[in-house]
């Protein structure tokens, strides 16, 4: 019976494929007093019936780089740690059966040859001698990548634990982790027991305490954290493959292959391979003439696993077959690969795996507990993923900070919202089917929808909003117009050129920029605080000076340690009083992107010292926010406010409180982000209909058009503004984002991430943003598209929309040098441009600092 320590620096809990990772990882950077806790044995729950397939061939450059971090350790582990976890380099083979899957491949091959990954594009009848018997007569054709392949899921564990045991980690079989233990907003450590298994049925609870708990538990996941307040959305769906019986002519090293159009995958297994099979048990089939081939399959909709707690003696069982459910799924298998008829099925694989609300994983510290990280949810891909995550999550907990952008993937993003349970049994149903959707532009959930609405909902669904989500609220994307070319219904047609709402879109933004148009931006986090300290506090974390008077508004990035953007948020400077100014206490506000407020929130709250007395409170949901926008936004406003707006009344970058509608009070805050004037009206939310109604009205001779985010968004590209989570993230600095003016040098006491940057600046930036607009009027740039500069690859597009006043798309993107000088302005302005667009390389285009 293993005997539980008291304490440890670390806990893990559970010794899956996550967290066998994390602890070889902490291990590897020095973190020697580690203690991984598993209920049943290593390599339970998800992990031993996974297909064990590693791709590096992803979408999002975050996730293509944790993957292949995976790879990379996966080929050496063996040798690493002296436990074969079975990796074979068999390559990824992937099908397309239509011209527009034969563009998302390009596109997202033409990123990865960016980083380094190879990927060639085949013609219908090489794809079909990649794999012997492949139907290859319907294809479009397809892409190789020859340096993925697949491991043994189990063996990785086996040889992970290995390595961290025999670097000093203490890993314990046959423990369950019953509850967290907590203090004072701080993780302190778990409560845990020797499982029945061990004991006869005896369960002996102990508190080991711990300064850093790191929950792993896969399925098991969500219900420990609920019952601590922590919040982790994820739930599991039952995921089915079939293996076969062997099949004549194949040898087991055949490419993983994916046909996304049928939904299927398919690869081969050896005799030393048994996926299905729990690890180390007995009755193995044989090989037989040949390798047997796992069917598997990501449907469009999928079935919850619905029950009110995971089993905790679950770690090693599947759910019943369900023969009916993967009936579409056998056919197409049969029909790609035809020797499947007749070689039959030797067993049926239904494993619950854990899937979040948008289909990627869960890692990162979480905002309820301090010291308490999570990564979990890894919706099937969490060999290919667990890896590099293991490595980056690591060097989070020893870091202090995200060690690159990891936005993607950090818990922060979902707040309580997405963590209902109705919800997520509704949403988890369609988020499993996205592994293998065409990843079309702009691409919205169906399924758990009307989460969290405006007050305003109704009526901008009366004006012809076609709504999108974000952060959990239905926001407009654009709006259904009765006018020339334009779309008359709220409804979207997917395309990689110009979606149906092309002329929407144009005309919304061109009023923005010829007369004004009105935005609900009501999902905008807002953070008020206030205290003795709160300026000090501020003047330590931004970037700009926010020492100024009441009514103005400073725009500023917060910084971490390595000077790579935290957040970007707008400061209100308002009540001003404390020991810098008086008697009384120092209040100020803070407008952040629609759900950055839980980052931030959480940045905030980390960075605060004992000695410093400040309030911080969320306001989110308090008050909305209606943006008046373009140049005639001011008389707009005049008129239901019977006061001037006018330049020298009202300068940008201030602010001005109570301003009366009727009886409904409201603040105006002057931003001109979009490269025109605007007016973003803070109005608590019983009033905004009304504010919203008078602004309607008042603006139907002034040209006034309801617009979307899509507008937004292209008018801040064409003004060349960077954006947090585009342009800006933990990775960027201001000096690279061109945002040094922003920078307050001199200011007293500093500010995190002063001394990072004051180096940056003596040796020069590495990249730099630069904007770029397209000489062909006919394509549409949506970020992601590789930049080159004399004919060799730069950067990649971060940002893309269609720029309506600019007559052609415009993007924006960092270059660096690829020969690994320092970027100067001077290098960006010299160069010779064009993008890799849907896989086409277009002319040259202008570019601009």
């Amino acid at each position: 019976m293993p005997t539980l320590p008291a304490a440890a620096r670390v806990v893990i809990v559970g010794a899956g494929i996550a967290g066998a990772s994390v602890a070889w990882h902490l291990a590897q950077l020095g973190w020697r007093d580690v203690l991984l806790l598993e209920q049943q044995r290593l390599a339970g729950g998800t992990t031993w019936h996974a297909a064990g397939m590693v791709t590096r061939f992803r979408a999002s450059s975050v996730l293509l780089r944790l993957n292949r971090a995976s790879a990379e350790l996966y080929s050496r582990l063996g040798a690493l740690t002296g436990h074969d976890p079975g990796w074979r380099p068999v390559g990824s083979l992937l099908l397309a059966r239509a011209a527009d899957r034969m563009t998302q491949y390009r596109r997202t091959a033409a990123v990865a040859r960016h980083l380094g990954v190879e990927a060639h594009e085949l013609a219908p009848r090489a794809c079909g001698e990649r794999f012997p018997g492949l139907r290859a007569d319907d294809l479009a054709g397809g892409f190789w990548v020859p340096g993925d392949g697949r491991v043994r899921p189990a063996e990785v564990v086996h040889a992970l634990a290995r390595g961290a045991r025999a670097a000093g980690v203490t890993i314990l079989e046959g423990v369950r982790v019953t509850r967290l233990l907590a203090r004072g907003g701080r993780v302190t450590g778990v409560e845990a027991a020797v499982t029945g298994e061990a004991t006869g049925g005896a369960l002996a609870p102990l508190e080991i305490t711990a300064e850093v708990v790191v929950l792993c538990g896969g399925l098991w996941t969500r219900q420990l954290a609920l019952a601590a307040g922590v919040n982790v959305p994820l739930h599991p769906v039952e995921h089915h493959y079939v293996v076969s019986h062997p099949i004549p002519g194949l040898t087991g090293d055949e490419p993983c292959t994916r046909d996304m159009d049928g939904a299927i995958y398919l690869r081969s297994e050896d005799a030393g391979e048994a996926a299905g099979v729990p690890p180390r048990s007995a009755g193995t089939p044989a090989a037989g003439g040949g390798a047997r081939v796992i069917l598997g399959a990501f449907q469009r909709v999928t079935k919850v696993w619905d029950v009110p707690r995971v089993p905790g003696d679950f770690a090693f069982r599947l759910l019943g077959p369900d023969w009916e459910k993967f009936a579409a799924p056998l056919a197409e298998g049969r029909h790609r690969l035809p020797a499947l008829a007749a070689a039959g099925w030797a067993r049926f694989v239904n494993g619950p795996e854990s899937f979040t609300p948008d289909n990627q994983w869960l890692m990162g510290e979480t905002p309820e507990l301090r010291g308490l990280f999570v990564l979990a949810g890894f919706n099937s891909a969490g060999i290919a993923g667990a890896g590099g995550a293991g490595a980056a999550l690591a060097e989070w907990i020893v870091g202090g900070a995200m060690p690159f952008d990891l936005s993607a993937v950090d818990i922060r993003r979902f707040g309580p919202w997405a963590n209902d349970g109705d919800f997520l049994r509704a949403r988890v149903t369609e988020a499993l089917g996205l592994h293998y959707r065409m990843a079309w532009p702009n691409r919205e959930f169906t399924i758990g929808r009307g989460r969290c609405r405006s007050p305003l909902h109704d009526r901008l669904a009366a004006a012809g909003a076609c709504f999108g989500v974000q952060a959990g609220w239905e926001r407009p994307n654009w709006f259904a117009a009765d006018a020339p070319g334009c779309a008359p219904a709220p409804v979207v047609r997917y395309s990689f050129g110009r979606q149906n709402w092309f002329e929407n879109h144009a005309r919304e933004h061109r009023a923005a920029r010829a007369a004004v148009a009105l935005f609900d931006l009501v999902g905008l986090g807002k953070i008020h605080l206030r205290g003795r300290g709160v300026l000090r506090f501020l003047q330590r974390l931004c970037v700009a000076d926010v020492d100024v008077p009441a009514g103005r508004l400073v725009p500023t990035p917060l910084l971490n340690p390595r000077g790579g953007c935290e957040g970007a948020v707008v400061i209100l400077s308002s009540a001003r009083g404390g020991p810098m100014h008086g008697p009384g206490h120092d209040e100020f506000s803070i407008v952040t992107a629609c759900g950055g407020e839980r980052r931030d929130l959480h940045w905030l709250r980390t960075q605060l010292r004992p000695d410093e007395e400040v309030e911080i409170r969320d306001e989110t949901e308090r008050f909305g926010i209606i943006a008046a926008l373009g140049p005639r936004a001011g008389e707009l406003l005049s008129r239901i406010c019977g006061r001037d707006f006018g330049e020298a009344a009202f300068p940008p970058l201030t602010w001005q409180r109570q301003i009366q509608r009727g009886t409904s009070p409201f603040a105006a805050l002057r931003l001109d982000q979009t490269g025109e004037p605007g007016w973003w009206l803070h109005v608590s939310c019983a009033d905004l209909p009304d504010v919203y109604d008078a602004l309607r009205l008042a603006g139907q001779d002034l040209g006034l058009v309801h617009a979307g985010h899509y507008a937004l968004e292209s008018l801040r590209l064409e003004a060349g503004r960077p954006a947090f989570g585009a342009e800006l993230s933990a990775d960027t600095t201001p000096l690279e984002a061109g945002l040094d003016a922003a920078v307050a040098w001199d200011k007293p006491g500093g500010f995190l991430g002063r001394e990072a940057l004051l180096r940056q600046r003596g040796a020069g930036v590495p990249r730099r943003l630069a904007r770029f607009t397209l000489d062909d009027p006919e394509p549409v740039l949506w970020g992601g598209e590789v930049i080159r500069r004399d004919g060799r690859p730069v950067g990649v597009t971060t940002s893309g929309a269609y720029g309506h006043t600019a007559g052609a798309a415009v993007g924006l993107g960092y270059i660096r040098d690829p020969d690994g000088g320092r970027v100067t302005p001077e290098f960006v302005l010299a160069g010779r441009y064009d993008l890799e667009v849907n896989g086409v390389t277009l002319p040259p285009s202008g570019s601009r600092m």
